[in-house]
């Protein structure tokens, strides 16, 4: 797909998503504007991204890493301040919206999640559209379709939403879907629906290159370390990299414009993703577990344990999505063995120079 080169704003440069992102972008020759809180991680920023990029650039042709380099800005903003907005999207063409909190473990108060997705998806909104932003691109999740959902069996699509009045959702699946509804209450409200496009993935893995890491990925970590066994929960799995795609596809093409688009390749059991990695990766799969986990036990585990407590409402639940407006942009996601496998070997090789360097 030919693109213009644009200069696109990308909120959350430092995250996992955020980085393939700004990548992926930069590669296509785009120049790129990316946020962070702290001024002081610009360097860590650009370091990350070229890095990326080098990924990114394998069997692909591309500018230099140095012109890339040129082409990238890193401006200050908080999602909870007004400040800093304005510059941040002067000037830009498109929007990708990725930043908004994501914890390893569930808060007990939902504020601490709903409020800045919700205010900060508002706060950049706003200011994309005064700027005269074409397409501003808002990362939600399926966690805004499905949750409290029960679809018998049936696929989910663009035209569910999760129900906020399920009182067992997870603070992370209300605060998607308030920063969503808001997002799309605020565009109909000023008559410019056509402006947004939405992007809705499920758990995201996909090669890492630093040590920060996403919930997403503690699926493969955990089986890596050695978890005791895996517990009957599953996950609608997509790789980073096509999420970066279809990111891209939803800003530049006019059809996808006032749309959710779903990005799902497959759901897999906690199992299945075991066997995948003991397959693929041979000794350095030895400490995946082989055997499974009673629910009663990872109930019990999840007395003590604040990460285990909130995925237990998942135990034996299988929920599927259709990606079929996705792939009317063209969005053809790679298998999902290829994203498990490049996963496992990055988080394997990062640990490996984290004890290098101890």
């Amino acid at each position: 797909m030919e693109e213009q080169q644009k200069t696109v704003l990308v909120t959350g440069g430092s995250g996992f998503l955020g980085g393939w992102c700004v990548a992926e972008l930069l590669r296509r020759g785009h120049s790129v504007r990316t946020t962070v809180r702290d001024p002081s991680r610009e360097p860590e920023v650009r370091t990350r991204v070229r890095d990326l990029s080098r990924e990114a650039d394998e069997g692909a042709a591309g500018d230099s890493r140095a012109e890339a380099d040129d082409r990238l800005a890193v401006v200050a903003a908080n999602l909870l301040d007004d400040a800093g907005w304005e510059q941040a999207v002067d000037g830009c063409d498109h929007v990708l919206h990725v930043a908004s909190p994501f914890p390893l473990v569930q808060p007990r108060d939902p504020d601490e999640l709903i409020v800045p997705a919700r205010e900060g998806t508002l706060r950049v909104l706003r200011a994309a559209l005064r700027a005269g932003a074409s397409r501003i691109v808002v990362t939600s999740s399926v966690a805004a379709v499905g949750g409290g959902n029960e679809a018998a069996g049936r696929r989910l699509d663009e035209s569910d939403w999760t129900d906020l009045d399920d009182s067992a959702l997870t603070p992370y699946a209300r605060s998607k879907t308030i920063a969503e509804r808001a997002a799309w209450d605020l565009v109909e409200e000023m008559g410019e629906r056509e402006r947004l496009a939405v992007v809705n993935p499920g758990a995201i893995l996909g090669p890492v290159r630093s040590a920060e890491r996403s919930p997403s990925l503690e699926v493969v970590q955990r089986l890596l370390g050695g978890m005791p066994g895996t517990p009957r929960i599953g996950f609608n799995l997509v790789d980073v990299r096509d999420v970066a795609d279809l990111q891209i596809r939803a800003m530049s093409a006019a059809e996808a414009g006032g749309r959710r688009l779903i990005a799902v390749h497959s759901f897999e059991w906690m199992a299945d993703v075991a066997a995948i990695l003991r397959e693929r990766l041979g000794p350095d799969a030895a400490k995946v577990p082989k055997r499974s986990v009673p629910d009663l036990l990872v109930r019990a585990m999840a007395l003590f344990d604040p990460s285990i407590r909130s995925i237990v409402g998942q135990l034996g639940r299988k929920q599927e999505y259709s990606s079929a407006e996705a792939e009317k942009l063209g969005w053809a996601p790679r298998p999902i063995e290829e994203t498990i496998v490049d996963c496992a070997r990055s988080i394997a090789a990062g640990t490996t120079e984290d004890r290098a360097s101890d």
